[in-house]
């Protein structure tokens, strides 16, 4: 989240088959056509069977491996519903691999949702039985121990399991924001602020040390995926990262090697990382929260790719599983849309120009700094056609959740058949993810 005071594929293998030699005599008779119906019999099992084994493969293998960064080129166009998919560079993972689903489940897989109190409603949870919830966030307000947080994440884990969901089998995406220092939702690890650590004496093996404990608290009660690290660059004392000390250092190679070091050690130890904000808020001033008001950051285009974007290089090298992009306004790329509403940047900074394959997720949909964009559907919406894969709806209430996922099963029906393939992609790269946490 942007702030610490609140919350915070190719195609199926072609089906190719001959139909057999025809038969074009009835001299020969039975024997004749019971020998080619074999044959026939045969050749179609042995191809169905290899398409089956290449669907299977390709599940597995859509984890959110980075391919190498393509060279810069134009931004696709804007439009898709889906995934923000680069015609030259499609994302990994076939269409075809998905299990039956509903066009309320292939919505709901993109939503995660939050709630108020210490205990799930019934709603959120009849939801999650039906294969509509692709997560949950937590915040402080839903924690009052480890043992009550864990109970609840067995009741949501229980819920998940139910023979309703056609995706059962897969675990819910379940996270929140533990960055270390001041922005915490669980007691203990990480301890020290980003600040803190690229300050101390040997800060690449504190990164290291603040990524796994960070994992192994929240895989402790029972969480997946953690909205960490930041990695802005902030510019000066006292501004926007700096005032809640959540920027490792002003040096964009510092913040690339301790911002890796934190992902790798963190997803080791088998939590998810979130890379934020993408493309970067290290030159926001203190008034600039997105949480609370829209800002515009007029960054040469220059210094966001040398300053900015330098550390997600090395995140999607080190194969952080997700990337938060900002609400802010970056004229230099976009002059118009927050990063998180523009195909401009999802698709084309992050997705073509830095090649990142895994799953994009917003900031939070409430932020201040869409208070221009409508209603929650409208954000949703234009959010997903931008290319963002998972709508964070953390007002602390599911019908904020249940909105999103209405406007994109909505959309999906609307969509002819490549728009709804590039958002079967989408749920593809989410599902991939889950896969890979479900090990």
């Amino acid at each position: 989240m942007s702030t610490s005071a609140k919350h915070r594929g190719t195609p199926p293998g072609n089906r190719r088959g001959s139909p057999g030699p025809a038969v074009r005599r009835a001299r020969g008779g039975s024997r004749r056509l019971r020998t080619v119906a074999i044959v026939v019999s045969a050749t179609l099992a042995a191809v169905l069977v290899a398409v089956a084994g290449y669907v299977v493969v390709m599940r597995v293998a859509t984890a959110s491996s980075p391919s190498k960064p393509p060279a810069a080129g134009k931004a696709p166009a804007a439009g898709s519903a889906g995934g923000g998919a680069v015609k030259a560079h499609p994302p990994p993972g076939s269409p075809a691999g998905l299990p039956k689903l509903s066009a309320a489940q292939l919505a709901g897989q993109r939503v995660i949702y939050s709630y108020p109190g210490l205990t799930p409603p019934a709603s959120l949870l009849r939801w999650i039985k039906e294969g509509e919830v692709g997560g949950v966030i937590f915040f402080s307000q839903n924690i009052s121990s480890e043992a009550q947080i864990a109970s609840v994440i067995a009741e949501l884990n229980h819920a998940n399991a139910s023979p309703r969901n056609p995706l059962r089998k897969d675990p819910l995406l379940l996270m929140t924001d533990q960055e270390g220092g001041e922005v915490r939702r669980l007691p203990g690890e990480p301890v020290l602020s980003e600040k803190q650590i690229g300050e101390s004496a040997r800060p690449a093996a504190v990164a290291r040390a603040a990524g796994t404990g960070a994992a192994k608290n929240l895989a402790g009660v029972g969480m997946n995926v953690n909205l960490a690290p930041v990695l802005d660059v902030y510019r000066s004392p006292g501004d926007f990262d700096d005032q809640f000390q959540r920027s490792y250092s002003t040096n964009p190679h510092v913040v690339s090697r301790l911002g890796a070091n934190f992902v790798k050690a963190q997803q080791a130890a088998g939590v998810a990382a979130t890379v934020k904000h993408f493309p970067g808020l290290g030159a926001a001033i203190p008034a600039q929260n997105t949480d609370e008001r829209p800002v515009t950051l007029n960054v040469p285009l220059n210094q966001l790719r040398t300053v900015d974007e330098y550390p997600y290089r090395a995140a999607i090298a080190a194969r952080a599983k997700l990337v938060m992009v900002s609400w802010a306004i970056y004229p230099a790329l976009d002059p118009k849309l927050p990063a998180g509403l523009s195909t401009a940047i999802v698709g084309g900074e992050l997705r073509q120009r830095l090649g990142f394959t895994g799953v994009t997720i917003t900031d939070a949909l409430e932020a201040g700094a869409l208070r221009s964009f409508g209603t929650t559907r409208n954000r949703a919406r234009m959010a997903a056609r931008a290319g963002m894969d998972l709508i964070l709806c953390s007002g602390q209430n599911p019908s904020q959740g249940a909105q999103a996922r209405s406007e994109l099963e909505k959309v999906y029906n609307a969509e002819g058949a490549t728009a709804q393939a590039s958002f079967q992609a989408a749920v593809q790269r989410i599902l991939a993810l889950k896969t890979s946490l479900g090990r």
